[in-house]
């Protein structure tokens, strides 16, 4: 039996496959010990744990970042290059203030370590590591009692050899990182922040999975990777960074899962959560990236392509010091919520303006349990028009325009930014409060389709379940493409390849279900950016990069290209979840609801009422146990088989 688990910032959901059919629940989130919702959830679906399999979505390691909770970490790097994370790339994040405020360094100076032993571009010794080098090293590191150390030396990704002697020269117990295993590529630091943020994190990491572990044994535990590939918990407890967009991999994983049966494999995705909305471009396929950021750091591990902002359901609605509405990024969060959650939230919230609009029934149950409180909201709004000086519902106007603006921008930064045509494309909708706001973004983008998935509200615990095992692994090379032959670029992959299938085979996964894609990182020749082709030919390398670069840029080069990465991705599905819904039947409304801007009541339906094949003119309110979607006037809609809703414009 395979079990779901998206742990977000304001719920925990869970999706339970038991061969032939979908269970589905949430609730609320424990922060500070992410486990006890997960067993609180496990105990709600009276599930057996000896007969589960748990792939999992977690927050731990991206919270350990954005609150700057990592451990007493010390950093190793080359004679001379100690300070190389503090220094940075030297470029401010906002250009034109002069007096920019000081930002505490990754790493303080006193744990800054250097080591004499270099090695040249080409991978030659220039200075050896003595014996003498490594006892005074780990002496260092016993004086500083440090929980992680982070070890990047120049070039280590052509020779991991000084790397390694360090590693096995360091005390026992401490918890080591080492570029030329985290991220064997060019980029002294990009390398050392990757490196530095997995060890900074990783004990934490490391200790919830091995508390998970305990309470969840004897069921195996999966942990979903930012590249969308699941890893056992295990290594996954050694690859914190790697587990940064955990959570968001899983709602993309199960949105292409769902466009794909809707045939529709054209998607811009949002999904909008409690605390915050991810955004998203599917073209048939997932994106990844190798630019990723998280808060302030570059992340350059492979990840799924999104862009994130801080406006969800729960976002916090106020005035700034000049007057100006304001919402997000700051939540509320699980606890205290919003306000309609009655429990101890006052502030206004996006999830409050929905209810004094209408567009969230009063009678609902939020994730099938939890009752609303709308006298509460409306009192949050009514401070927040009271400020603004006018009545609660206009305040409430306010803020779910300006969240949608925030959300419509994000949108437009994944798609016009990167010279794809939203109109070309249809608009997904997922999060437990994705469905109110479809319809608004769609508009505002110029869209004329858009989808809500069954289990919308659980999407990214379903598209736990539905990835597959796999690693994602890379290499830089830094060679002319021209000079390389195909047995050459073979050989390369082929090497990488053997590495990442021997950490499967040793998870279980057979052989023969391993499946290798290979892809290449390419520039022209001066370029400081590279993109991301498949490999078949280098012919059809070359090519493809010539496509992608007139498709990003506007234009191509008379210039050589240079191979910078090979890169291989090996996947294993082992799930073959089918997707569905309870059975669709033809209805009628189970009422009606007061739509603030709609003249007449709005009839509200349950999903499973819809009946297949009819379409439905809106206004209208479209509910399940997990999420609820507004369908506003000027649009209709349908439902599938699958229990997808299709919405039209016009």
């Amino acid at each position: 039996m395979l079990l779901g688990v998206d742990t977000g910032g304001t719920f925990t959901d869970f999706v339970c496959y038991d061969g032939g059919s979908l269970r589905v629940c949430k609730v609320l989130s424990t922060p500070a010990a992410p486990e006890r919702a997960i067993l609180q959830g496990i105990a709600q679906l009276g599930l057996d744990v000896g007969k589960l399999r748990l792939v999992h979505g977690t927050t731990v390691a991206t919270n350990a970042v954005l609150e700057g909770r990592g451990v007493r970490t010390a950093y190793i790097g080359n004679r001379g290059l100690a300070d190389l994370l503090s220094i940075g790339r030297q470029a401010r994040a906002a250009l034109y203030d002069l007096q920019p405020l000081p930002e505490p360094p990754p790493v303080p100076a006193e744990l800054c370590l250097q080591v004499d032993a270099r090695l040249a571009a080409d991978g030659q010794v220039v200075e050896p590591l003595g014996d003498a080098e490594l006892q005074r090293l780990g002496a260092q590191i016993e004086a500083l009692d440090v929980e992680a150390v982070a070890i990047n030396l120049l070039f280590s990704y052509l020779d991991e050899r000084f790397e390694r002697r360090i590693e096995q020269a360091l005390p026992a117990g401490v918890f080591v990182s080492r570029s030329s295993w985290v991220l064997p590529e060019q980029g002294e630091y990009e390398r050392g922040i990757a490196t530095w943020l997995n060890a900074w994190i990783g004990p934490r990491t490391q200790g919830y999975l091995r508390r998970l572990g305990e309470a969840l044994n004897p069921a195996p535990v999966h942990v979903m990777q930012s590249s969308a590939l699941t890893i056992d918990a295990r290594t996954a407890s050694r690859r914190a960074v790697n587990l940064l967009l955990s959570g968001p991999a899983g709602g993309l994983s199960g949105a292409l899962a769902v466009g794909r049966a809707a045939g529709c494999s054209r998607l811009l995705t949002f999904d909008m959560g409690g605390t915050s909305t991810d955004v998203a471009l599917l073209d048939g396929r997932l994106r990844l990236t190798s630019e990723g950021r998280i808060g302030r750091y570059p992340v350059a591990v492979p990840m799924v392509d999104l862009h994130t902002i801080g406006a969800g359901g729960g976002s916090l609605a106020r005035l700034d010091a000049g007057g100006m509405l304001q919402v997000g990024p700051a939540s509320a969060g699980a606890d205290p919520g919003p306000a309609c959650y009655g429990r101890g939230g006052t502030e206004a919230t996006v999830t409050d303006a929905n209810l004094v609009l209408g567009r969230l029934p009063s009678s609902l149950r939020l994730g099938g349990g939890m009752a609303l409180r709308p006298a509460a909201a409306r009192a949050a709004l009514e401070r927040l028009g009271d400020a603004m000086g006018c009545s609660a519902e206009r305040a409430a106007e306010g803020v779910i325009a300006l969240a949608n603006e925030h959300m419509a921008q994000a949108l437009r930064v994944i798609s016009v930014q990167r010279g794809f045509d939203p109109a070309d494309f249809s608009l997904m909708a997922f999060g437990g409060a994705g469905g109110l706001h479809v319809c608004a973004l769609a508009e505002a983008l110029g869209m004329s389709r858009a989808l809500v998935p069954a289990y919308g509200g659980v999407l990214s615990a379903l598209g736990m379940i539905l990835a597959p095992r796999g690693r994602e692994l890379s290499q830089t090379l830094g060679l002319p493409l021209q000079t390389q032959s195909d047995a050459d670029l073979r050989r390369h992959l082929r090497r990488l390849a053997t590495r990442g299938r021997s950490e499967l085979l040793a998870e279980g996964v057979a052989a023969g279900d391993i499946r290798e894609t290979y892809s290449l990182d390419l520039r022209y020749r001066g370029q400081r950016y590279t993109l991301n082709v498949a490999y078949e030919t280098p012919a059809q390398a070359e090519a493809a990069f010539q496509h992608a670069h007139r498709q990003r840029f506007g234009h191509t080069l008379a210039a050589p290209l240079e191979l910078v990465n090979v890169r291989v991705m090996l996947s294993a599905s082992d799930t073959q979840a089918q997707l569905g819904c309870d059975p669709i039947t033809s209805g009628a409304p189970r009422g009606t609801a007061r739509v603030v801007g709609v003249d007449t009541p709005v009839a509200v339906w349950e999903r499973s009422r819809l009946g297949l094949g009819r379409r439905h003119a809106g206004p209208l309110l479209i509910v399940d146990s997990v999420s609820t979607t507004y369908v506003s006037p000027g649009w209709s809609v349908s439902i599938d088989a699958l229990g997808c809703l299709s919405l039209e414009r016009g």
